[in-house]
């Protein structure tokens, strides 16, 4: 281009939303500084979307496609035992949880509507899955939902620590195996199929 600024897709600004968000909050995603972020101009922006609120729409999406739906297919289609099942889904989520910002970032935001949407969906779209194996691996409907509600709560209290509190968790390969499997045999402590 003549003024030496590149032309973004609007995959580039959901991207710089979703980085701004795990560096500054859901206000962070503000059009100017991530113009300038992205070296280019609010034109760009305008381009791609009609004003902030849509930016943080697509951000939000994007987020819960990587971190929610993509798991949701992955584990629901997965062809294991529902006990390899539980623990693919226990690592990755872990794993993840140490790697996402932006997730604490928008439980901090949870008073906007538009980030409690968001979080809401996420939340019952995650449960709803943990039940889904639970019920797999042989416990009945409430204490799945029981069980579920566990597990995702331990996985809340993961990210957190994962985020706020060094050396707290598991830093060495034995420490996290053995981690991962007190984590698994207390969730899945008489199972008819594990």
């Amino acid at each position: 281009m003549a003024d030496g600024k590149r032309r973004l897709a609007r995959e580039d600004w959901v991207d710089a939303a979703l980085a701004a968000i795990a560096e500054g909050g859901v206000a962070a995603v503000a059009v100017e500084p991530l113009a300038v972020r992205l070296g280019t101009t609010k034109g760009s922006f305008y381009w791609h979307f009609a004003n902030r609120a849509a930016l943080l729409d697509a951000a939000l999406a994007r987020w819960e496609e990587r971190t929610t739906t993509a798991v949701v297919d992955e584990i629901v289609n997965a062809t294991e035992e529902p006990a390899d099942q539980l623990r693919t889904l226990i690592v990755r989520v872990i794993e993840a949880a140490e790697r996402d910002r932006v997730g604490p970032a928008l439980l901090a935001a949870v008073g906007q509507p538009v980030v409690a949407s968001a979080i809401d969906r996420v939340t019952r779209a995650r449960v709803g899955l943990i039940v889904t194996v639970f019920t797999r691996l042989g416990f009945p409907l409430a204490e799945a939902r029981s069980r579920a509600l566990l597990a995702y709560s331990a996985y809340l209290g993961h990210a957190q620590l994962a985020h706020s509190t060094d050396g707290v968790l598991p830093d060495t390969v034995g420490g996290r195996r053995a981690y991962l499997r007190d984590v698994i045999g207390v969730l899945t402590a008489g199972a008819s199929d594990s």
